[in-house]
């Protein structure tokens, strides 16, 4: 082995080794004590807010918006269902009201709240204690009230498209019933003559036929 092959191994063993250890290490406890973050699907904008920084009532409420929100997304946004939100798809304004509901205004009252918590300089929990001014609430019970209103309006939404598909499918069924329960006397079948000739024994005159619109056609009118 050279004296050049010699140090450059003492390099990597004494040197390169150790420093990436260390480095991977730092890495590793960095990551095991850092706090927890916000992850919703539907509301990847509450990504950078540590989870013990909002009250339990508060996580509740974000959990339920992001479940209602990604449903409705889908039921608004997929109007081909494709099974995929792209530019193929119709945008109504139900579902813009829906992705702003989850894009601006819960991210902006999580803002509000964290603005106002921040501002207490000691331990008392300003937010959750002192109620604002020409007011009867706190900051906290202010939040709840935005995403309660959020919530009860997701509600509504998941109804309204269940009492619609509801009376789709009612429709359907009508439909259905309608079509497939007609008597069978409406179309009349004439039997062949027994004294006809040979050639004409094999032919069947169809005296009517309903029509789509409830005409009947004569079978002469029918050209082959």
């Amino acid at each position: 082995m050279t004296q050049m092959t010699a140090m450059f191994v003492m390099f990597v063993l004494y040197g390169l080794l150790p420093a990436a250890g260390l480095y991977l290490g730092y890495r590793g406890i960095k990551k095991v004590t850092a706090p927890k973050m916000l992850e919703y699907k539907a509301m990847p904008q509450l990504g950078y807010i540590p989870e013990k920084s909002l009250p339990v009532a508060v996580k509740t409420a974000l959990e339920q918006i992001n479940t209602k929100g990604e449903k409705l997304r889908v039921m608004y946004g997929d109007t081909n269902n494709d099974g995929k939100i792209d530019d193929k798809d119709a945008v109504n304004e139900t579902y813009i009201m829906i992705q702003n509901l989850m894009d601006r205004h819960v991210p902006q009252a999580l803002s509000d709240y964290r603005r106002l918590h921040d501002l207490d300089v000691t331990d008392s929990a300003l937010a959750d204690t002192t109620k604002i001014k020409h007011s009867n609430v706190t900051g906290k019970e202010a939040l709840l009230d935005v995403l309660k209103t959020i919530n009860t309006q997701f509600d509504d939404l998941l109804n309204a498209s269940y009492h619609q598909d509801g009376q789709k499918l009612l429709a359907t069924n009508r439909y259905l019933q309608k079509r497939f329960e007609k008597p069978a006397s409406n179309t009349e079948f004439q039997k062949p003559d027994s004294n006809a000739s040979s050639d004409a024994s094999s032919e069947v005159s169809i005296q009517t036929i309903e029509s789509p619109t409830g005409e009947n056609v004569s079978a002469e009118d029918i050209k082959l």
